[in-house]
C-alpha cells in the first residue's frame, strides 16, 4: 500500500510541541514496518529515511492551513507519487485533495484524521464553537469546512470514543452522513517517553507537572487559579513546561495569552517554568523529575498527547471530568472542585502506596498506543 500523508505543521520553528508532527514522525516509520509505503508531504520530514519527503510552504496561520490549499501542487504531488490512499491530517482540506484526485485521474482512498475538532459540546448538547478558531467571526466558516471536509473522506480518523461521539453529532447537525466511514484510531505513544514505574522508585520533591500548550483556550486561566490552591498548601510544588519557547510573530499576532500565562505562572510561588528547548531527553527528564501530571481544563479535548507522555512514564494524572479525559483517566483521580484536586495532589506528593497503585495503573493504560499497535489499526481503517 503507498500512503501519501499530507500533514500541516504549525509549530516548524518548535516540532516537539507539534503534536501533528509527533504523530507522524511516530506512525511513519511503523506503517513502514508493517509493509507500507509512505511519503510525507510537510514542511518539515518526518518518520525516518525509509519514509520519502516532499516539502510543502509552512502555511503561516492556522487559517491559512485550513482555506489555502494548492490544487495545482496536490495533482502534481498525487500523479507523481501514485498513492493508494492519500491521509489529510487537515480535514478542512479535503474537498481540495478530493478535486486534485478527480483532476489527477487518482481512485485513491481519501482519509481524513480529525486530529483537531474545530468544535465542542456543552453539557446540555449545545455545540460551541473553538475560540481558538474564531478570530474575526471565522469559527463558523471553519466549522463549515470542516464539515465540508468529512463529506469528502472516505474514511474519517479520530483519536478516541469520545470524538466519535462528538464527531458523530455535529455530522449529524450538518446533515453529513457519515455512514460506516467512521474509525477510532488513537495516536501512538512515543517509546522514548516509557517507563515501569515499578523499576524505579517515584521522584522525591512532590513536584507536579504540566506540560500543556499554554493558550488560554486550553483553560490555562482555570490552571492558574488551581496553581494558586496547590501550592498555597506548601506540600506541592509545580513544574510548568514552556512548549513553544520564542513563538513567530505572526502567530503571537493572533494569540499572545501563552506569553501572558507563562507571565502569570512564573510570577507564583513554587512554581519553576521550564523550557526543553526542543531537545526530547530534556523533557524526558523533566518528566521523570516529577512526581504526578495534571491534565488542562481544555473542553474540548478529544486526545491529550503530553497526557498520555506523562502516563507513559508512570505519572498519574489528576483531571477535570473534561471530554475524553474523563474517558480516558482514572475516575479515582478525576476532580470537579478546586478542594478535589488539591486534596489529590497532595496524596499522591505524600502517600507512596496510593502514588504506586495509580503510577501502575497510568502506565497501563498507554499499553495500547504501542506504535506497532495503532499502525496495524490505522492500516486497517484506510484499508
Amino acid at each position: 500500500m503507498r500512503v501519501l500523508y499530507l500533514l500541516n505543521i504549525s509549530n516548524p520553528d518548535r516540532l516537539s510541541a507539534d503534536s501533528g508532527w509527533i504523530f507522524a514522525d511516530l506512525l511513519a516509520p511503523a506503517l513502514v514496518d508493517a509493509g507500507a509505503e509512505v511519503t510525507v508531504a510537510a514542511p518539515a520530514a518526518a518518520g525516518d529515511a525509509r519514509c520519502d519527503f516532499h516539502q510543502t510552504r509552512v502555511p503561516g496561520t492556522k487559517y491559512r492551513a485550513r482555506f489555502s490549499a494548492d490544487i495545482d501542487e496536490l495533482v502534481a504531488l498525487i500523479r507523481a507519487e501514485r498513492p493508494d490512499v492519500v491521509v489529510a491530517n487537515q480535514v478542512e482540506e479535503a474537498p481540495a485533495i478530493r478535486t486534485a484526485l478527480l483532476e489527477a485521474g487518482s481512485d485513491a482512498l481519501l482519509a481524513g484524521y480529525c486530529h483537531y475538532l474545530p468544535f465542542s459540546f456543552a453539557d446540555g448538547g449545545q455545540l460551541l464553537l473553538d475560540p481558538s478558531l474564531n478570530d474575526a467571526g471565522l469559527g463558523r466558516p471553519v466549522l463549515l469546512a470542516f464539515a465540508a471536509g468529512l463529506a469528502a473522506c472516505d474514511r474519517v480518523m479520530v483519536h478516541s470514543s469520545t470524538a466519535a461521539a462528538w464527531v458523530s453529532a455535529a455530522a449529524a447537525r450538518m446533515t453529513v452522513d457519515l455512514g460506516d466511514r467512521l474509525r477510532v484510531v488513537p495516536a501512538p505513544r512515543d517509546e522514548r517517553l516509557v517507563r515501569d514505574p515499578a523499576a524505579q522508585p517515584a521522584a522525591d520533591g512532590a513536584i507536579g507537572v504540566y506540560n500543556h500548550r499554554l493558550y488560554a483556550h486550553y483553560g490555562t486561566g482555570q490552571f492558574v487559579d488551581l496553581a494558586r490552591s496547590l501550592v498555597a498548601s506548601g506540600t506541592v510544588r509545580l513544574r510548568v513546561m514552556d512548549l513553544f519557547g520564542r513563538r513567530r510573530d505572526e502567530r503571537k499576532g493572533l494569540d499572545d495569552s501563552p506569553e501572558k500565562m507563562r507571565e502569570k505562572l512564573a510570577a507564583l510561588p513554587r512554581v519553576q517554568v521550564v523550557s526543553d528547548g526542543g531537545d526530547r531527553v530534556r523533557y524526558r527528564n523533566l518528566l521523570a523529575g516529577a512526581r504526578f501530571g495534571i491534565a488542562p481544563f481544555r473542553p474540548g479535548c478529544p486526545w491529550s498527547m503530553s497526557v498520555i507522555d506523562c502516563q507513559g512514564m508512570g505519572l498519574p494524572v489528576i483531571s477535570p471530568k473534561l471530554g475524553w479525559l474523563a474517558e480516558h483517566i482514572d475516575p479515582e483521580l478525576c476532580f470537579t472542585t478546586t478542594r478535589e484536586a488539591v486534596a489529590l495532589a497532595e496524596r499522591l506528593a505524600t502517600d507512596d502506596e496510593f502514588h504506586a497503585v495509580y503510577a501502575k495503573r497510568a502506565h497501563a493504560s498507554t499499553a495500547d498506543f504501542a506504535p506497532a499497535l495503532v499502525a496495524a489499526r490505522y492500516l486497517e481503517a484506510i484499508s
